[in-house]
């Protein structure tokens, strides 16, 4: 709806200046609302429940047997996961089914070359806690970080602005050291089960507009999004075996179904994922919107937050900065899952990295 996208993207714009700028008290909830929104939210919170497990640890090497088979075997690539829980794997009980394994066997598959996976996301983990995991994760020299992030600072109602600038110093920290960044922006929260309005409503609407500002501050800091959205929402509505036993978190497979969207966007920024020749093709129930195009920044954020598995990127013009953005919807669901490419590269789990355990949170 060209409406709410032109209202998303103002929004979204205002966040990310005030982020850029240090500016405080832009909210995005009215002052009306806190009061039974803390109810409903209270109400969400016994009506999920609390996993009582950890994460399993993944981090290790994956794709070995390329190298075995290589002629000239090249050093792993290094691949950084930061974030919260969607990052941490929250919700699965094998190493092998966490997002960051899938993604690394993935890439594995994709470049035929080892892939170490150093994870340092924490389950409730809030774009505050970025410092801190980037300070572990630089100790290993990634190549590549994906960044999960945005739910908790919905949830626990962290200011809009700080939560686009931290992330977005994350990025620009990450890229000042030669890393690549892929960020997985805010999930749409309306699209959680337990969540009803008119908390839904009100959720579904910060979401979308943290993620649209997520992606302009990521962008202008060299980085790329891909939007998570309601990707999960659709599935989750009539399978359940796409949630975890809280009903909130997403399970194996529901991790897989993320880890597709975002797995091309990391082979993509490395150079490793072909580029098909072809002409833009309209998107699926936007006849205005092609399916690769490039748009202002705030614009193309503010289409991607309403449309799970659309990536942003920027785009180089003449005098323009990161200003303009290419927005492309690589998301192919096809027969192949992620874990079938797992299996495929060859995936062994190691526990030679320095990072620990997640530790439980709600994240």
């Amino acid at each position: 709806m060209p409406g709410a996208q032109d209202s998303r993207a103002r929004v979204a714009r205002r966040i990310a200046t005030a982020a850029a700028y240090g500016g405080g008290g832009l909210g995005l909830l009215g002052v009306g609302l806190v009061g039974l929104l803390l109810t409903e939210s209270r109400l969400a919170i016994q009506a999920i429940g609390i996993l009582e497990t950890h994460p399993p640890k993944a981090d290790g090497v994956y794709g070995e047997a390329f190298a075995d088979r290589s002629a000239a075997p090249q050093p792993p690539l290094v691949l950084a996961v930061l974030g919260d829980s969607t990052g941490a794997g929250l919700g699965v009980a094998r190493a092998r089914e966490t997002p960051g394994a899938l993604l690394a066997a993935g890439l594995a598959s994709v470049a035929e070359r080892p892939v170490r996976l150093v994870n340092v996301a924490r389950s409730g983990g809030r774009s505050a806690d970025l410092s801190g995991q980037l300070e572990q994760a630089l100790r290993h020299r990634p190549d590549i970080a994906v960044i999960m992030v945005g739910a908790n600072d919905v949830t626990r109602h962290s200011p809009a602005q700080l939560a686009v600038r931290q992330l977005g110093e994350a990025v620009a920290a990450l890229r000042a050291n030669g890393c690549e960044v892929v960020v997985g922006t805010c999930p749409d929260l309306g699209t959680i089960k337990p969540v009803r309005p008119p908390l839904r409503w009100v959720a579904r609407r910060l979401s979308r507009q943290l993620a649209a500002a997520q992606t302009i501050a990521v962008v202008e800091a060299g980085g790329r999004t891909v939007s998570l959205g309601s990707l999960l929402g659709p599935e989750f509505a009539t399978r359940p075996e796409m949630f975890a036993a809280d009903r909130y978190h997403p399970s194996a497979q529901g991790y897989a179904t993320a880890t597709m969207a975002v797995l091309p966007s990391v082979c993509a920024v490395l150079g490793l994922w072909p580029e098909e020749d072809r002409p833009a093709a309209p998107l699926p129930g936007e006849p205005d919107l092609p399916g690769e195009t490039v748009l202002p920044v705030a614009v193309a954020a503010a289409a991607a937050a309403g449309r799970a598995g659309t990536e942003v990127a920027a785009v180089a013009m003449e005098g323009a900065g990161r200003r303009w953005a290419l927005l492309r919807h690589r998301l192919r669901v096809g027969p192949t899952p992620a874990s079938e490419a797992g299996r495929a590269a060859g995936a062994t789990p190691g526990s030679t990295s320095a990072s620990s355990h997640a530790g439980a949170g709600d994240g």
